[in-house]
């Protein structure tokens, strides 16, 4: 499933088609949303915003469309007029005069105005966005040693969108190889040091993935073309310490670490 960055990377496509140019239709799969097509037409989309997996697009009239891809949602950018031949299920349109947003496959859409916003269940549930970039490593290391978080084990927190969204099974594994932490820690185990690399760490790994650009790369996983140290490279020799990388399960993941140098 993509993570964070791969999801930052999508929005940023569709505000580059899109953001800023008058909506000349709008369409919507479900009923009582079809109800409201007429309210956008004629608007702009001022933003893309992420939150985790979830995407909001921001209109020029206040209202929000809110939307969650799951597993096999899909967002795609055309030609206006010039719809592909598709087997996903089309959910949205957003079109302009020349380029038209499609979301496929989607079932969790809704549009909101800013008090939906606010109260929507899954926004409220979600931390902050770690490819929010007013998001300091202060602040994740205060969220890192809170009483919320401060005795959850690694392998579980870092996966967990309610500590920090956006992040994902490859990102946990190089996140805790760069901080050289075993899974199985705890904030509250660790010096003020090992908190301080944890903590930039938990905020450099994701975005060096989401700006990272390439063709060709053997370690291509969901588009980030990113270098991993320990992701899919068991029986490697770790290029830190030499040690023989190591695969197993976390949380139902795969989970791929160094025994040498992650203590």
């Amino acid at each position: 499933m993509p993570e964070g960055p791969e999801i930052r990377r999508a929005a940023d496509r569709l505000e580059e088609a899109i953001q800023g140019k008058v909506l000349t239709e709008v369409w919507f799969a479900y009923p009582a949303l079809q109800a409201r097509q007429h309210e956008l037409v004629g608007q702009r989309v001022t933003a893309i915003e992420t939150r985790g997996k979830a995407l909001l697009t921001h209109f020029s009239n206040g209202l929000t469309l809110y939307s969650h891809n799951q597993l096999y949602g899909i967002w795609r950018v055309v030609p206006t007029g010039k719809e592909p031949d598709s087997k996903r299920v089309l959910r949205v349109k957003l079109s302009t005069a020349d380029k038209t947003l499609l979301l496929y496959s989607a079932s969790d859409i809704e549009l909101l105005d800013a008090n939906g916003v606010a109260a929507h269940p899954f926004l409220n549930r979600v931390g902050p966005d770690v490819l929010d970039m007013k998001l300091t490593v202060e602040q994740v290391r205060e969220r890192l040693l809170s009483k919320r978080f401060r005795r959850r084990q690694f392998s579980g927190l870092l996966l967990d969108q309610s500590f920090l969204a956006g992040l994902g099974n490859y990102l946990r594994v190089e996140i805790l190889w760069q901080a050289e932490l075993a899974a199985s820690h705890r904030a509250e185990d660790l010096s003020d040091a090992q908190c301080d690399v944890l903590a930039e760490a938990l905020l450099a790994i994701p975005r060096l993935s989401y700006r990272t650009r390439g063709v060709g790369d053997e370690n291509r996983h969901h588009g980030a073309i990113f270098s991993f140290k320990v992701f899919h490279r068991a029986g490697q020799a770790c290029e830190r310490c030499g040690e023989t990388i190591v695969k197993t399960t976390l949380s139902s993941r795969p989970f791929y670490w160094c025994p040498g140098c992650q203590k």
